[in-house]
């Protein structure tokens, strides 16, 4: 069972208002002071389509979303000198970013502003959330499962995107950043230990643990308003939620808790506008029409072999621990399942290693003491990771160059991990691989022997670098970034980078930036990284690590050189940062959005039984009294929820009667206790159901309540219209 308390997430709405009218009593000394920056936040949804699409991620072809479980969103942050140089940082509740939605949002922010915000300055990054709809990257073997391209999904993301922006844009007003840094040491271990254990003994003993347990946060204070929003960086997979969850979220990094309370007879379907006054939903209510939205984002960074499934990894055949070499049970990869701190309720897990990193972003919020201060600056290049030579040392001093390789997926890529088994007889550590599947593979396409030789020891599954029909497969071109806000730099990476090639990128670009004559930065630099942003190329493990030929080294695309790559070009970008120089910008990336395929058939028509309205109670409250930790569910008859995103809006609403004669919204689709559940009767049928659940909260407030559904109708000749229905009142005591 999922907690009793709606959880407090990444949005956590009312309890971040409520600890901010403590917070704005307790003004850290300075903070209000004349400010040194800009600073803008804006935040709007970008929730895709909740049935039909494949769920970005796991690669599960039977992961279809089918409801949502709360509301995904872009958050923006513009930080900008008065006269000068400005950056924009992009946190998405989605997979990871993509290249061909980079592509576009710029396209649109050169439309709107000129040379003000390009791909020098404006980075995207996603959560990595497996649990969001597929089909937005352009690039084949990412939306295989999603039957091709989504462009729905595409288009929500690209227009919620540019709408975060445009309002942090608008938002720009006089304020300060505050700085703070914490370990939280329960929200992640690592899922490759043994891989781990590869990297030189001398470099592991210098840290404590096996993965990165340090947050970073950032706290925005508006020079009249006072505190304004946070980003925070912490490294951990977006896998709380399993390969077979179907309802929509940003996993343990994409929630917001709004605790207010949540109503008559069953009424008649009926038709509906979809009239904004309820569409903004609840958390409206608690805005002051006066002050600008408070936006908070917890951003990724380096999760590359990092798991929240906490309690390790175990056979659910035999409930013993997996083999810690190849995470098998009997030989197989399919029974090796990590386990969450809520096991076996993922919704629970979920809801721990959300609060576990939103307790410790309120605890370094509130301590933050130390002002970011300095220049706005920012690098930025293109390199074709295919092809890319790298000077790295040879045993006894001397340098030799080497290259990187065209992409590649490794055997143990379709193992899976423990967060998500693969199938078949896949299984990590494979640095083989087996007859079968190299006959199905040439099936596709064959490796030539120089792409063996350059990748090994990978044994090739999917020469994806070198498979372009219909058109590409695998990128080539990525970008690298680099931005600075005062002492705080983010190194923008396109990928899922370990724990170890994380911290090796850091330390070398700690060196360049320490190691400058002009001393603009000391040893009081703040480096993150930002994982997952620009684009996605997957995962970039070291050298050591790649050998081992587990999940993340059979996932490194360009080859065993891919992190020695990374840490020479970041290397670049971090020597023109100091110098005021410039790098090559390197070649453009291609735009493959007119190429895309979709396989996703459209909404034909929806339909109801004779004498059956939309929205009409189907299954109605099964009583009319209700206590605290109770389950209320109502069921509606409903249609396709690709007919309307509802963006901004809701399908599922929970309100409570004020004066008897009011109804107010209590909660909705951004509410971690209430669940919007949509499903057909059968695969092809016209007709459809909307089951509403809610969780009563402990916290909620003794009232009448009722449960709302909004949605929206396809006739056979492709006109929408919108409807409503709710469910008789019911008493919370």
């Amino acid at each position: 069972m999922v907690s009793k308390d709606c959880c407090c997430m990444e949005r956590p709405s009312v309890v971040i208002w409520l600890s901010l009218l403590l917070f704005l009593s307790l003004q850290i000394e300075g903070s209000l002071s004349a400010s040194n920056y800009l600073v803008g936040l804006g935040s709007y949804d970008i929730t895709g389509p909740a049935a039909d699409v494949n769920m970005m991620g796991y690669a599960n072809m039977e992961q279809i979303a089918s409801g949502i479980h709360f509301r995904l969103r872009s958050r923006a942050f513009i930080v900008a000198e008065p006269q000068g140089n400005r950056v924009v940082f992009v946190n998405l509740d989605a997979c990871m970013a993509s290249q061909i939605v980079t592509i576009k949002v710029l396209e649109r922010l050169k439309e709107r502003y000129g040379e003000l915000y390009t791909e020098k300055n404006v980075a995207i990054s996603g959560i990595h959330s497996h649990a969001g709809p597929g089909g937005y990257l352009q690039y084949v073997v990412y939306i295989v499962t999603s039957l091709g391209f989504v462009r729905q999904s595409f288009d929500v993301i690209v227009n919620g995107i540019e709408k975060s922006i445009i309002q942090a844009h608008e938002n720009l007003r006089p304020g300060s950043i505050l700085i703070n840094k914490g370990e939280l040491l329960d929200a992640g271990v690592n899922r490759s230990p043994s891989a781990y254990l590869n990297n030189p003994a001398d470099e592991r003993s210098k840290y404590k643990y096996n993965v990165d347990k340090e947050m970073t946060l950032i706290k925005f204070v508006d020079e009249e308003w006072g505190p304004m929003g946070s980003f925070n960086w912490f490294a951990t997979h977006g896998t709380s939620m399993s390969r077979t969850n179907s309802l929509i979220n940003g996993d343990n990094k994409g929630n917001e808790l709004m605790e207010l309370a949540a109503s008559f007879k069953s009424s008649q379907g009926q038709p509906a506008t979809r009239f904004l006054s309820v569409a903004r939903r609840v958390r409206n209510a608690l805005r002051k029409a006066d002050r600008p939205q408070f936006v908070s984002a917890f951003c990724q960074s380096n999760c590359g072999d990092v798991s929240p499934n906490t309690l390790g990894a175990f056979c659910i055949d035999t409930g013993l621990p997996c083999d810690f070499n190849h995470s098998t049970c009997n030989g197989k990869n399919e029974q090796c399942y990590g386990r969450g701190p809520g096991y076996p309720d993922e919704f629970k897990s979920t809801e721990i290693i959300g609060k576990r990193q939103f307790k410790k972003a309120v605890e370094l919020f509130n301590k933050a003491t130390e002002k970011l201060k300095g220049k706005v600056g920012y690098q930025h290049a293109y390199l074709d990771f295919s092809d890319l030579e790298v000077s790295v040392p040879k045993v006894g001093g001397a340098n030799e160059v080497v290259k990187t390789c065209p992409a590649a997926m490794g055997f143990a890529f379709a193992a899976g991990t423990t967060d998500g088994p693969g199938a078949f007889d896949f299984t990590q550590g494979d640095d083989q691989g087996n007859t079968f599947w190299r006959l199905v593979r040439n099936l596709l396409k064959t490796p030539h022997q120089e792409q063996i030789n350059c990748q090994k020891p990978k044994p090739i599954l999917l020469d994806t670098g070198e498979m372009k029909q219909p058109y590409d497969w695998a990128p080539s071109i990525l970008p690298v970034q680099v931005l600075q806000i005062g002492q705080l730099v983010i190194l923008s990476v396109p990928a899922e980078f370990t724990t170890m090639a994380g911290r090796r990128l850091r330390d070398a670009v700690k060196m360049v930036l320490t190691s400058g004559r002009n001393r603009q930065f000391d040893s009081n630099v703040k480096i993150v990284i930002a994982g997952l942003t620009n684009t996605y190329s997957q995962y970039v493990t070291t050298f050591e690590e790649y050998q081992v030929q587990r999940y993340e080294g059979a996932s490194t695309l360009y080859g065993p050189q891919t992190l020695n790559a990374y840490i020479q070009e970041f290397k670049k970008l971090a020597a023109a940062l100091i110098s005021g120089g410039s790098v090559e910008p390197g070649p453009q990336p291609p735009d493959l959005l007119d190429k895309q395929i979709s396989l996703l058939t459209p909404v034909v028509l929806d339909a109801t039984p004779l004498a059956v309205n939309f929205g009409d109670v189907k299954d109605d409250v099964p009583n009319s009294n209700f206590k605290r930790g109770d389950v209320v569910s109502v069921t509606f008859w409903s249609a396709c929820p690709r007919n309307d995103l509802m963006t901004e809006g809701t399908f599922a609403l929970v309100e409570l009667l004020q004066d008897q004669k009011t109804w107010l919204p209590a909660y909705d689709d951004d509410d971690f206790c209430l669940r919007f559940k949509w499903s057909r009767p059968a695969k092809l049928s016209p007709q459809s159901y909307a089951t509403i659940e809610w969780r009563i909260p402990e916290s909620v407030v003794s009232g009448v309540y009722r449960i709302r559904h909004f949605g929206a109708s396809k006739s056979l000749f492709g006109s929408v219209r919108h409807f409503t229905g709710s469910s008789s009142a019911f008493v919370v005591e």
